[in-house]
């Protein structure tokens, strides 16, 4: 037995698969994060999000990671020209390093801005540092004059498993009570959508619609890996990708997410299919195409130190498998209490608002008074500190901290804070009763805050 696996292992290794697969995913993924980027910058949101707040929301064990200030726009600016260099394939091995490390400082930066897609990113980037993706369509090919015909099968099949675990976890955390039974949040957020043509009036006010699609986003989720896996179900698949994800951008502002999705499904797709794509970017980049006569063909690349690489993308895809169900190591509710709740592929599963109003005690005097957020806090970090409570308990230091250097010598901060959680009634959140000074933070179960005493079914 154990040989026979042994030797399905060696054989699976040995396949090989068109380096056009990678090279063509290399330049759409340096494209959509160029376009992303930009955009972001275009916007407004690096002043709005990193540069104008007075405090940020950190990361645990990542509270060294900070904006810079006006060098906050150097952080973007070197991550967006990693990005040309990746799309190009120019020193591909530094690009990716440089892009992975700058996007994941900006992701790092701010706990407010917190998305699964920008997780996804820096989980993608990271897996690419160790694919190669620049033996084709590259200037490094053209400047090495050499390229590669044929890469490792698995060095594709890697980013296919990551896309898989997305959509599967994503569809396991959908087979909850809330979304199937009460067709929450979906219920609340496409009554919310009346002003859209022809289908916002009255398909989206329609309670079976919000119930067709409550149960159809948990099937898609579940079903798309296989159908994109399998030859003969792989277009249906991919046409089902394409109007979910299409129609998810026009319901809901997620940003480039949908984009990003539909464009990793390529990669389910036969060497054909890329090797039909190459001919069209070749027309289209004829006359920029730098010309120089190869001389070296290698037909099947071997990875430097293969086996080494092997054993920490193990490592990494035993911990993707692992960290989504870290949240059974605490009680309570998960979808209320949040605890675990992060870096799990859990989508669109909460719609929730609170108020949190704080108040310092000045224990010396025995006097207190009530902060005013908005001193501290722009309008998007109030909102979403609200009803997390990691959030608030950063916050509540910050203020201790911020009031003891104002000459208050024992400071205590409490918090008076309710929480809606996918259309319940508000609820009070945390302990009002608790010091939330003297408490430190840690990944230890967070037993100040308050219990649900409603349990929501499922994963």
């Amino acid at each position: 037995m154990i040989l026979k696996i042994q030797s399905r292992i060696i054989s699976y290794l040995n396949k090989k698969c068109s380096s056009l697969n990678l090279s063509i995913f290399r330049i759409g993924f340096g494209a959509l994060m160029f376009f992303s980027l930009l955009r972001f910058w275009y916007k407004g949101w690096i002043e709005l999000l990193y540069i104008k707040p007075k405090f940020h929301f950190s990361y645990y064990g990542f509270e060294w990671v900070k904006p810079l200030n006006e060098y906050t726009y150097l952080i973007f600016l070197i991550c967006i020209i990693s990005t040309v260099l990746l799309a190009i394939g120019y020193k591909y091995r530094i690009s990716i390093i440089v892009f992975f490390l700058s996007f994941t400082y900006i992701e790092l930066m701010d706990k407010t801005t917190y998305l699964n897609h920008y997780y996804f990113i820096s989980c993608l980037s990271f897996l690419m540092i160790f694919l190669p993706a620049n033996l084709n369509l590259s200037i490094d090919s053209k400047i090495q004059k050499k390229k590669a015909l044929y890469i490792p099968q698995w060095s594709v099949d890697c980013i296919k498993l990551l896309v898989s675990i997305v959509f599967i976890y994503a569809g396991l955390a959908k087979l909850n009570s809330d979304w199937l039974f009460n067709a929450m949040p979906l219920k609340i957020w496409l009554i919310s959508k009346y002003d859209i043509p022809i289908i916002g009036e009255y398909i989206l006010q329609q309670n079976w619609t919000h119930y067709i699609m409550s149960w159809g986003g948990m099937f898609y989720d579940l079903s798309i890996p296989f159908l994109l896996i399998f030859s003969r179900t792989r277009i249906i698949g991919f046409v089902f990708v394409i109007i979910f994800h299409l129609f998810t951008a026009i319901l809901f502002p997620i940003g480039m997410f949908p984009y990003i999705m539909i464009f990793s499904c390529i990669l389910f797709f036969h060497d054909n299919f890329f090797k039909k794509i190459s001919n069209i970017i070749k027309k289209i980049l004829k006359k920029v195409y730098i010309k120089t006569k190869l001389i070296e063909v290698e037909k099947n690349y071997k990875i430097q130190n293969e086996k080494k690489i092997i054993y920490i993308l193990l490592v990494f895809f035993i911990l993707q498998l692992i960290i989504p169900f870290r949240h059974i190591l605490y009680d309570g509710e998960l979808l209320w209490k949040e605890e675990g709740y992060r870096f799990s592929w859990r989508v669109m599963l909460t719609e929730k608002k609170g108020t949190a109003i704080f108040k310092l005690v000045d224990r010396t005097t025995n006097t207190s008074f009530l902060i005013n957020n908005d001193e501290h806090l722009t309008e998007f970090q109030e909102k979403q500190m609200s009803f997390q409570s990691d959030f608030i308990l950063e916050y509540a230091h910050y203020l201790g901290n911020y009031y003891k250097n104002k000459g208050i010598k024992k400071p205590e901060v409490y918090v008076d804070a309710f929480v809606t959680l996918n259309g319940r009634k508000s609820k009070r959140y945390i302990d009002s009763k608790t010091n939330l000074y003297e408490i430190k933070r840690s990944l230890k179960s967070k037993e100040w805050i308050l219990n649900l005493d409603e349990e929501i079914y499922g994963f």
